[in-house]
């Protein structure tokens, strides 16, 4: 036996081996039936990944005032998770009040501590984003919006990883080279991006630069990968009830993060909405939407979708930003562009899916039938 596959001798279909390893059943069945509406579900969560991701370098960059935060980046991340609170509470009473008749319901007492208890894997990512959230205000210090854009996209190689290792997911060949690819055309749009001679934190600009972008590329992968683990271990979960005890853990833990400031700073930094704006109002209202898209992407979809679809916001910002803001659109950020389209495109083409159908776990419904089943091996 290999990667915990069986074969029917008779009609050659492929079995999930009953002691392999899954992430949870719900979730198997949920991808077994994988239908035109999951397709469109997958469109619509690109298009919007892609303006949201898109608008929010731009959006921290119009938050800057002479190169600088007037305002607490903490205090934004902190109103972010309270703002997804609401949104998540709001839904789930919506959906308690559309139960059916005879269904366990959503917010009694017993419903909700089993909910918590089985969720609470949710507290790991949520302290990883309050950790990356702030890394991308510190990111803009270093970088123009398109570069930021663009270093992110190092996370996909991170992902690909940690997915392989987590949740045993497997790629193809063709797919790690795709995934080569993304790298290459990161590393020529970053030639000579940075300033010369410049200084920040004591450390040379490019030392400092390269530190942030390793936190800033690490942590925010194992977010997405546990997270997504998280949400699909408990599949039959609402997913509101998850985002619920997820966007509660964030904002204590921002909350915690403002303590901190507060007793580093004096009290007067208590107050969360000094130096805020209409820019970083919308900071907020984008932040908010795109973490409840995230955590839609994560449960019915794929981190790796995710994150190619946010590789495609990077022309939008880098035009964006061009437009807004006077900077260069340079050959280097072209070329390197147009590379990683390429390797989205192969990532994703039929021929890189081959082997992972082939190899990919297939649940069937239970049949009646006196077939006999053998062993096959699975590369």
């Amino acid at each position: 036996m290999k990667q915990g596959m069986i074969e029917c001798s008779v009609c050659h279909s492929k079995l999930v081996n009953p002691s392999a390893k899954t992430v949870s059943r719900a979730y198997d069945r949920h991808r077994s039936k994988y239908s035109k509406k999951q397709r469109a579900l997958n469109v619509l969560l690109v298009v919007g990944d892609c303006m949201l991701v898109g608008l929010q370098p731009i959006l921290v960059y119009m938050s800057k005032v002479d190169g600088k935060f007037k305002f607490s980046p903490i205090s934004v991340n902190f109103l972010t998770e309270v703002a997804k609170v609401i949104f998540a509470l709001v839904m789930l009473l919506i959906q308690a009040r559309n139960q059916k008749i005879g269904e366990k319901p959503l917010l009694s007492v017993s419903s909700f501590v089993q909910a918590a208890r089985n969720n609470v894997l949710l507290a790991v990512p949520a302290f990883l984003y309050a950790i990356n959230n702030y890394l991308k205000f510190t990111m803009q210090l270093y970088f123009n919006p398109a570069t930021v854009k663009m270093l992110s996209n190092l996370k996909v190689l991170v992902i690909a990883v940690l997915l392989k290792i987590v949740m045993k997911r497997r790629f193809s060949i063709i797919q790690w080279e795709a995934l080569a690819l993304l790298l290459i055309g990161i590393s020529i749009n970053q030639m000579r991006s940075l300033p010369e001679g410049s200084t920040a934190m004591g450390l040379p600009v490019a030392m400092a630069a390269y530190i942030y972008t390793f936190i800033f590329v690490t942590v925010p992968s194992m977010a997405s990968v546990f997270n997504e683990y998280a949400l699909k271990s408990q599949f039959d979960t609402s997913i509101y009830m998850q985002n619920l005890f997820l966007y509660g853990y964030g904002a204590i833990f921002n909350f915690l993060g403002i303590l901190v400031t507060v007793i580093i700073k004096g009290p007067e930094s208590f107050n969360i909405l000094e130096g805020h704006s209409r820019a970083t109002l919308l900071l907020i209202v984008n932040n908010a939407a795109q973490g409840i898209l995230s955590s839609f992407f994560f449960k019915y979809a794929d981190t790796i979708l995710k994150k190619y679809s946010s590789t495609v916001a990077t022309i939008f910002t880098g035009f964006a930003s061009a437009a807004l803001f006077g900077h260069t659109l340079t050959i280097n950020f072209m070329l390197g562009i147009s590379i990683v389209f390429i390797s989205m495109h192969q990532f994703f083409s039929p021929l890189a899916k081959v082997k992972e159908e082939e190899n990919g776990v297939l649940e069937l419904e239970p049949v009646q039938s006196n077939h006999r089943y053998s062993i096959t091996s699975s590369c």
